[in-house]
């Protein structure tokens, strides 16, 4: 179900001469440390007009006037209204503000990779129709050992949007890339924006699905190479309630189908430790050299699955049922926060969902 790995700049011939204006919104809670990464890519780009937008949304530390230390346009956003999730708002507000023919949503935590990076990512979109979204998922870069913890979820994000199966276009993608996500204003209206998902936890999702609806092409792409992230850089703590909110809302959205058989491969990864320990305790020589090559091929996997979507540490992946478990677990109380508490925690706010 993550068969493959499409990038951008592997799509076509980046030939465009003068790529659209563009305006990127970055939505931004308590992120002074975060988004200094992204501003300074930002201040290195190339080759296109764009102006950026910082939605403060509502922050408690020194985001705005870091923004502006960066000559980024600034707007204060409060809490959100009822019936608005808070990254939407400040989205929303954003794109009523912005001037480019483009808009482009970028998370505080991405960063550009090269000078030419925006550029190429806003001709890709241009020379693929210049319709509908074009979201990115980027690289994640750890620098933490705690981070290699993101490992599966890493994974299970690119397969559970459907569309990097061998089956090409045969499924709908469950909706796009939260962190990158680029559309044209006119689609943008016509699907009702951020507005018209105000109540939705997961906004990246329902914004795809409501593009979707109005016959918009949704395209996801892998960003290595073009935009990286380093996702929960504040300590376990945060990672912990980052992945608690995201889970058990998105894996709503994958094809029955794709999440049988995600399903049916974290089920094998249990299995064949099991059965390298009972054949550790049968005392069978055949068996445990059949354990032993079939876990040694799962760690192979793992890393090759895993090190297309960061960089994580290569020490990690022969504990890989570790992070299986611990995916299992976070995942499962995710299930239990989204439909029995019906509530899920982040940066400081109690989200209904």
């Amino acid at each position: 179900m993550f068969w493959r790995y499409p990038t951008p700049s592997s799509e076509g011939s980046l030939e465009i001469q003068h790529p659209s204006n563009v305006s990127i919104i970055i939505p931004a809670r308590n992120e002074e440390h975060r988004i200094v990464p992204l501003l300074e890519s930002l201040s290195r780009q190339k080759g296109i007009s764009f102006e950026t937008i910082v939605i403060d949304d509502d922050s408690e530390d020194r985001t705005s006037e870091v923004a502006r230390s960066y000559n980024a346009r600034v707007i204060r956003n409060t809490g959100p209204e009822d019936g608005w999730i808070g990254k939407s708002a400040a989205c929303w507000a954003g794109a009523q503000a912005a001037k480019g023919k483009l808009l482009l949503f970028m998370d505080a935590d991405t960063a550009f990779e090269e000078s030419d990076s925006l550029l190429r990512y806003v001709t890709s979109y241009e020379e693929m129709g210049g319709k509908g979204i074009l979201s990115l998922q980027p690289y994640h870069q750890i620098k933490q050992v705690y981070e290699n913890a993101s490992t599966i979820f890493n994974i299970i994000v690119m397969a559970g949007m459907n569309v990097f199966t061998p089956f090409g276009d045969r499924f709908s993608s469950a909706g796009s890339f939260g962190p990158c996500i680029l559309c044209n204003r006119a689609d943008y209206d016509a699907s009702g924006g951020h507005a018209g998902i105000r109540g939705a936890v997961m906004d990246d999702l329902a914004l795809g699905e409501a593009f979707q609806g109005q016959g918009l092409p949704v395209r996801c792409y892998g960003g290595r190479g073009l935009v990286r992230f380093r996702m929960y850089p504040e300590g376990f703590h945060q990672l912990l309630e980052g992945w608690t909110k995201n889970f058990g809302t998105a894996s709503k959205s994958t094809h029955p189908f794709v999440m049988t058989f995600v399903n049916l491969w974290i089920t094998g990864g249990f299995v064949t430790p099991a059965l390298l320990v009972l054949s550790v305790l049968s005392g069978s020589v055949s068996w445990i050299l059949t354990a032993c090559v079939l876990y040694l091929l799962n760690v192979m996997e793992m890393a090759w699955l895993a090190r297309r979507t960061g960089n994580f540490s290569w020490w990690i992946f022969p504990f890989y049922p570790v992070l299986l478990l611990f995916f299992t677990v976070i995942f499962v109380y995710s299930l239990y926060l989204t439909h029995v508490r019906k509530t899920v925690k982040w940066r400081g706010r109690d989200v209904h969902v």
